[in-house]
């Protein structure tokens, strides 16, 4: 019997409840993960452009150490330290995977905002100062509405990222898509339509965003 037999789809399919609860968990750890990530892509963004060095300083360690350090040992260090750090605390697994990839990728995100704030002229922050805006306040309302549209199509991209490294809380026995495709698959032997219908639920989630970011890349390129 081959590995996509239809014996083995039809086992498979007709457990697609395994499916659903993986990708609910999958959906939960993107989405907080990515509210994450933003904060901290915008909040070390904005402190890379600041006039200060040991602000820059601070951002430029966080983005070079998580840009430059795996994903999965940083998932695992967390998975590890956060029992240390609060031993008395029952810290659930995908919050360890949303730390994770909020980390990840906000430092990945702090660069993107960096080249989005530089795009826009130097001048309007130095007009916005003189008025008595504060920088925070000159970002805010100012620049970074601006940088936006320059931001918007990688920042896309980036949540298309976020959302296939979820699938590292399989590690960790997260209860992602991942992990519930590989312990169904595991158990049964039905690698083949199983890995199948997970792949097509991550190009599911995926593709609508890599769509629109592809669209918003070729609005830019027209205007």
């Amino acid at each position: 019997m081959g590995p996509f037999a239809l014996t083995k789809w039809e086992a498979t399919l007709s457990n697609y409840p395994i499916f659903l609860e993986g990708l609910g968990t999958t959906l939960i750890a993107a989405v907080a993960g990515l509210v994450l990530a933003l904060m901290l892509g915008i909040i070390f963004g904005v402190l890379s452009t600041a006039s200060s060095k040991i602000t820059r300083g601070l951002s430029r360690v966080y983005v070079e150490f998580f840009q430059n350090t795996p994903l999965l040992i940083q998932v695992f260090l967390l998975f590890n330290a956060l029992p240390l750090i609060a031993p008395k605390a029952v810290i659930p697994v995908v919050v360890v995977g949303i730390l994770g990839v909020g980390f990840y990728h906000g430092a990945y995100i702090s660069e993107v905002v960096r080249a989005g704030i530089q795009s826009i002229h130097r001048g309007q922050l130095e007009a916005a100062l003189s008025q008595g805006f504060t920088y925070v306040q000159a970002m805010r309302h100012i620049i970074i509405p601006q940088a936006m549209r320059v931001v918007l199509p990688p920042l896309t991209n980036q949540a298309v990222s976020l959302i296939k490294n979820t699938s590292v809380l399989a590690v960790i026995a997260g209860g992602d898509l991942m992990y519930r495709g590989d312990s169904y698959a595991g158990n049964m032997g039905n690698y083949g339509p199983t890995y199948i219908i997970v792949g097509l639920l991550y190009f599911l989630l995926c593709y609508p965003l890599a769509f629109a970011a592809k669209k918003l890349e070729d609005k830019q390129e027209v205007s």
